[in-house]
């Protein structure tokens, strides 16, 4: 069985073509115009060789008004800062912000934050500053990084002109190695047998982890950081190097 292997025999346990990003972040703060991004990327990030458990960390999760980072736009951002062996919920941060497009009615019943909310909400603009510095020098933790990464990508873009970019660990692509590397027989197929899901709530429950009500972002930020601690216990080490893990 899985679970009775040692953790250097675990499959999925490679991240073939992990990104150089302390070279990335040295171009990125010779090339960025705002002075914001300047400093953010100067101040840059761990070798690559760093062990995981030596590396600062803040786990952060968007609620969006929909799931295109070229149309749509963030309506939340929770943020909370950690390390392998603690969460720092004292220093957790939450915004509703205004997005750049009207709320959906789908999408206010998927998150709960309403038209009077996001009407008195700051544009990001407003929270740059403190989010910026909540993210200099960590490694952002994110279940699923085609949220959080392409979005504050985009909203930079349609107002700087410029991006960002930031290295992630991704929770839900560390099950996906996991849970998705080997293709389903044909058994499976026949039965028509689903492939394990690899979604927050149902990859948290592999490992114990209490069950979290969704689409809160503060809440899912603290449900992906509790379930990276639980991966790198069960599945990796606290040795394992950084670049084999983030993205």
């Amino acid at each position: 069985m899985l679970y009775l292997r040692k953790k250097n025999q675990l499959p999925g346990n490679s991240n073939p073509g992990s990104p150089n990003w302390p070279a990335r972040f040295k171009k990125l703060a010779a090339e960025a115009k705002d002075a914001r991004l300047q400093n953010f990327y100067a101040a840059g990030v761990v070798d690559g060789d760093t062990p995981i458990s030596q590396v600062p960390l803040v786990a952060m999760d968007f609620e969006t008004t929909g799931l295109d980072p070229e149309s749509n736009g963030i309506v939340s951002i929770g943020l909370v800062p950690m390390d392998l062996n603690r969460i720092r919920c004292s220093g957790a941060q939450h915004w509703i912000l205004k997005p750049r497009e009207e709320l959906s009615t789908e999408s206010i019943v998927i998150h709960g934050i309403t038209h009077s909310e996001v009407a008195r909400a700051p544009d990001i603009m407003r929270i740059l500053d403190e989010l910026l510095i909540a993210l200099t020098g960590k490694v952002v933790v994110v279940h699923h990084r085609g949220i959080e990464r392409p979005f504050l990508n985009n909203e930079l873009k349609a107002r700087i002109g410029e991006g960002c970019e930031f290295p992630v660990i991704d929770t839900m692509e560390l099950e996906a190695r996991i849970h998705r590397s080997r293709p389903r027989g044909l058994v499976n197929r026949l039965l028509g047998r689903h492939p394990i899901s690899i979604r927050l709530a149902e990859s948290r429950a592999r490992y114990n982890l209490p069950f979290y009500s969704p689409h809160h972002a503060l809440t899912d930020a603290l449900a992906s950081a509790e379930l990276l601690q639980a991966q790198i216990a069960t599945r990796f080490s606290p040795d394992t190097p950084i670049k084999d893990l983030w993205r």
